[in-house]
């Protein structure tokens, strides 16, 4: 299919990815075979102005907006575009310019941390049980499909968040990122802000870490390698809920494919960067048997995982409506489990999150089968404010 003029290209493909391989010559979609590199490695710049980041990224976006849209909370009216690709079919991007990226957590939040950046709202994973899909509705959109397919980009996000670490108020304290839509979702590819916001914090030599579902986010070990010297305080956990292939693509349709995340793992502590696994959430009848989970706690112990966390689900707000719609169209045998499980609010019962948690420790056999590698602590930067932050393994308490 000949490309619409006024399309962008399709970003190169992520490995892992269902669509890896496809549109290179001889190599099959879903291809274990690399393509050939389309985009040489940027090299890290010691200086960097926020004017080179700006024409750099936009080098290749030649597409002109067919609508503009406003959205609530954003002062001008967000130009509207579109991908030709596969991936990216009926999925609108909306291009607004931020204010603000350094998002504080409530004071009454558990968080063990306190700054949140993210360049994206909305998530083109499509995961049914996703907890951030009641925050679409503060735009003007749905919890539904519209989380799914109408995705805002924080265009600025670097160039505002470098802004932001130079304040003389900023006192340097942790900043978690992946804690609500997924940075390294399928449009990062196109867009690339993330290596903008890596360098923002590095040259800041600010804590930081990152909770994705996708392996794109080698394309920047450069940096995160960078950032673990620097700071001594950059960790990174992938979020890999199952290895069974049926929950997998019924569940979170639209990631890579979760033996790519593994990979990922692999390749991240190989650098020197501790990096755990995220089992969550943890579904009963869907990636909760003693099989599934016992598969899965041996694939990250050979990977490496610096830490192995599982949460149970929970459905709050909107999210209930669309995990349990999507349920009685995929496995309506679990409706009523589900509907008692749930009948007291958003959280599983105790005993069921204590049997969830007991597996994630035991995969269902004795304790202690299962070793974590042990990761050597790095000389600590000069505190600054509160000092270093609690790792990664805090992150995952958003799940």
């Amino acid at each position: 299919m000949a490309a619409r003029p006024n399309a962008f290209r399709a970003p190169d493909p992520v490995p892992g990815h269902r669509s890896y391989g496809a549109g290179f010559p001889g190599v099959a979609r879903g291809s274990a075979r690399a393509p050939p590199a389309c985009v040489p490695p940027v090299p890290f710049r010691s200086a960097r102005s926020l004017c080179e980041h700006t024409f750099v990224r936009w080098d290749s976006l030649t597409a002109e907006s067919e609508t503009e849209r406003r959205l609530p909370g954003y002062r001008d009216p967000a130009p509207v575009r579109t991908f030709d690709a596969p991936e990216a079919l009926d999925i609108r991007f909306y291009e607004v310019q931020a204010k603000s990226v350094l998002n504080k957590v409530p004071a009454a939040s558990r968080m063990p941390f306190r700054w949140t950046v993210n360049p994206y709202r909305g998530c083109t994973h499509a995961c049914s049980y996703c907890f951030a899909r009641p925050t679409h509705t503060f735009l003007g959109f749905d919890a539904g499909r519209d989380f799914e397919r109408e995705i805002v980009v924080k265009v600025n996000a670097p160039e505002v968040l470098r802004a932001e670490l130079a304040r003389p108020s900023w006192k340097g304290e942790h900043v978690a990122l992946g804690t609500n839509t997924d940075p390294y979702q399928w449009v990062e590819g196109r867009y690339k802000l993330m290596r903008g916001i890596w360098e923002a914090l590095l040259d800041a030599r600010n804590p930081c870490s990152i909770l994705t579902k996708s392996p794109l986010l080698l394309r920047d070990l450069d940096l995160m390698r960078e950032l673990r010297e620097k700071t001594g305080d950059f960790t990174a956990c992938l979020s890999i809920p199952t290895l069974d292939e049926k929950a997998w693509r019924e569940t979170e349709p639209h990631t890579p494919n979760p033996r790519a995340r593994l990979e990922a793992v692999a390749e991240l502590n190989r650098a020197g960067i501790p990096t755990g696994i995220l089992v969550a959430p943890l579904m009963a009848g869907i990636n909760d048997s003693a099989a599934q989970v016992e598969a899965l706690l041996e694939a990250a112990s050979a990977a490496g995982a610096s830490s192995i966390a599982g949460i149970a689900l929970h459905l709050r707000g909107e999210v209930r409506d669309v995990f349990m719609g999507w349920m009685r169209e995929q496995r309506p045998e679990l409706v009523s489990r589900y509907e008692d499980l749930y009948r007291r609010g958003a959280y599983a019962p105790q005993p069921e999150r204590e049997r969830l948690a007991r597996m994630i420790r035991t995969g269902g056999g004795p304790p202690g089968r299962f070793r974590l590698r042990r990761t050597e602590k790095k000389p600590q930067a000069p505190e600054r404010g509160l000092g270093r932050a609690r790792e990664a393994a805090g992150q995952q308490a958003l799940f």
